[in-house]
């Protein structure tokens, strides 16, 4: 088991990290410290309820909680709005959620934001826990304090920083996953090698068939480093002032196309892969990275199983694409703000103020 401390000033929080480690003494110890003789609203989507067994009531009640209710919502991105939370709003009220009331969210990425937003705005806050069950939730989204959810205009524009009590990364939950959202989690993997360790990157390149089998010591210390390398620039920046902007390497892109495909074509992992694949060309495009870079990374996403293209039927075009990346709430005084490589472990945040390149690789990986 490994702990890492997220160091925000005077407030600071862990992650445990672990196979079976809803059933260790530590854990079910940090838990305590929180949840002792206070009352437990725990949210989850329909994904979780079907296979969620006795450990996650198991460790609440051994930390002296009382579980008040379970609030269930329909898995997928399609339930990461405003109408879901108001669900949970209202639910919360009807059963006497108070400000002594922790919340409990467990389950990947939507769920971790939804509960987190839930959390950061009823009563104006109550305590919040992470327990992540995908690995894109429990390298990325569970860690930082980013909560929110989407509108029709985009993605993850309404939102608060809200820091978690604690985050339990119980790694066997990941043996629950179907092998392409295992895959997504994978493509946010890659991504910190790309940004800001290239020795982590060539153990990806190394280790590439053996990461899908989730081989325990390589799956904790990779989701660890992982974890690691975002507590690291979270203390740093905590509310994205400034250097924490490069961890949407290859979002900007991303969430574009996730928007115009509805949410439903592909996973948060499988749009991101596609957007680090234009970052990637953009930087070599600019002379900002030696076309080395692009190909490492295409290579290294390719052998996780993950795209590198959009495919031909998806009716999207360059300029619908940068249209809605204007939308994207990292766009600043209307200008064009993308994280590009450098080299593989260090990338810049660059001004856009040409928009041809940028339709230009675009296009580049479109069919």
């Amino acid at each position: 088991m490994k702990t890492i401390s997220v160091r925000l000033g005077k407030q600071h929080y862990d992650i445990l990290i672990g196979w079976n480690l809803l059933r260790e003494d530590v854990a079910r110890s940090a838990l305590r410290q929180h949840l002792k003789g206070r009352r437990a609203e725990i949210v989850r989507d329909t994904n979780v309820k079907a296979i969620e067994g006795t450990d996650v009531f198991g460790i609440v009640t051994h930390a002296e909680a009382a579980i008040i209710g379970y609030a269930d919502f329909p898995a997928g991105e399609a339930s990461k709005t405003l109408a879901t939370v108001e669900t949970l709003y209202r639910n919360a009220a009807s059963r006497g959620v108070d400000r002594q009331t922790v919340v409990l969210a467990l389950g990947g990425g939507v769920v971790g934001d939804v509960a987190g937003f839930f959390a950061a705005t009823f009563l104006r806050g109550i305590g919040l826990v992470q327990v992540p069950t995908t690995l894109l939730a429990l390298v990325d989204s569970s860690v930082g304090g980013k909560v929110g959810v989407d509108l029709p205009e985009g993605k993850n524009l309404v939102g608060a920083f809200y820091q978690p009590l604690l985050v339990l990364g119980n790694l066997s939950f990941l043996r629950t996953l179907p092998a392409r959202e295992l895959r997504c989690g994978l493509a946010e993997v890659v991504k910190y090698g790309v940004i800001l360790d290239a020795d982590l990157f060539a153990t990806l390149e190394q280790q590439a068939n053996a990461l899908p089998r989730l081989e325990p010591q390589l799956t904790e210390d990779v989701v660890a480093r992982c974890c690691q390398l975002k507590a690291d620039i979270v203390a740093e920046d905590p509310h994205e002032k400034g250097r924490r902007a490069i961890l949407n390497y290859g979002h900007t892109f991303g969430h574009a196309l996730e928007t115009l495909s509805g949410y439903t074509r592909f996973s948060h992992g499988e749009a991101v892969a596609i957007g680090m694949g234009m970052a990637a060309d953009l930087a070599v495009k600019l002379g900002r990275a030696a076309p080395d870079v692009a190909i490492r990374q295409d290579r290294l996403l390719e052998q996780l199983g993950l795209p590198a293209r959009v495919p031909p039927d998806v009716q999207v075009t360059p300029d619908s694409i940068l249209q809605a990346m204007y939308r994207d709430k990292k766009v600043s005084g209307g200008k064009l703000r993308l994280v590009l490589p450098s080299t593989i472990g260090a990338v810049a945040v660059v001004e856009c103020q040409d928009t041809q390149p940028v339709l230009d690789v675009i296009g580049g990986r479109l069919g």
